[in-house]
């Protein structure tokens, strides 16, 4: 069982260009500024498409499915993992 109750993780994530933040809750649901935004906003939509022309590369968020997120969670879990297993040696 989680001693937190809520973590989050800020990286460069090349899939919108952009600085973003994934929010994982104590019950491992998942949060990400980046993908927030493009679901929610027409604008942030078009703003991605523009700096994927300036950038002459397809920029394509995954949602959920990012690899940045299941590689933040799977470090997440493995930490918590390997905390429950030292707790339970004592």
């Amino acid at each position: 069982m989680n001693d937190w109750k809520i973590t989050s993780g800020t990286f460069n994530c090349g899939a919108v260009a952009d600085e973003v933040t994934v929010i994982v809750k104590s019950d491992w649901s998942v949060q990400c500024s980046g993908f927030d935004k493009l679901k929610n906003s027409h604008r942030a939509q078009l703003q991605m498409l523009e700096r994927s022309l300036d950038l002459k590369r397809t920029l394509d968020c995954k949602g959920m499915q990012c690899k940045r997120i299941t590689e933040y969670l799977e470090k997440l879990q493995a930490e918590e993992n390997g905390k429950s297993i030292a707790a339970e040696a004592k």
